[in-house]
């Protein structure tokens, strides 16, 4: 299982919620980093879709956690991933390549949006902050 989570929204170090905070307990940040998607505004969270067009580009964060099968099941939860929750799951929680600021490329666990969205809500700068 890979130790590593790319973040894009709430989870990440500028949100005063708990589920970031409890991400930066349990994990390292290893610095700012990005993926190949477009970002969308689904309510006050976003939403990360894939996407094979060269400049869709997603801005976020890239951390180490410590313990990531404890971590990554409150996050799941936290992000309506399982069969206890509303059929089909608002995200998938997948591996994607993420680069780093340096250029160095590394796979990372992400969360991808799952359901329909409203073109018109895309966030184009890909910056969620």
């Amino acid at each position: 299982m890979s130790d590593r989570i790319f973040v894009y929204g709430t989870l990440m170090r500028g949100f005063d919620h708990p589920m970031s905070k409890l991400l930066a307990s349990g994990a390292d940040f290893l610095g700012e980093a990005s993926c190949q998607g477009r970002l969308y505004m689904i309510a006050h969270y976003p939403g990360l879709l894939h996407s094979t067009v060269g400049d869709d580009i997603v801005h976020g964060e890239l951390f180490r956690m410590r313990d990531p099968a404890r971590l990554l099941a409150v996050l799941d939860d936290y992000e309506s991933i399982g069969p206890e929750h509303e059929q089909p799951t608002l995200y998938l929680r997948e591996m994607l390549p993420v680069t780093l600021t340096d250029g160095s490329n590394v796979q990372a666990w992400t969360y991808i949006y799952n359901r329909p969205v409203n073109e018109t809500a895309r966030i184009k700068s890909g910056r969620f902050l």
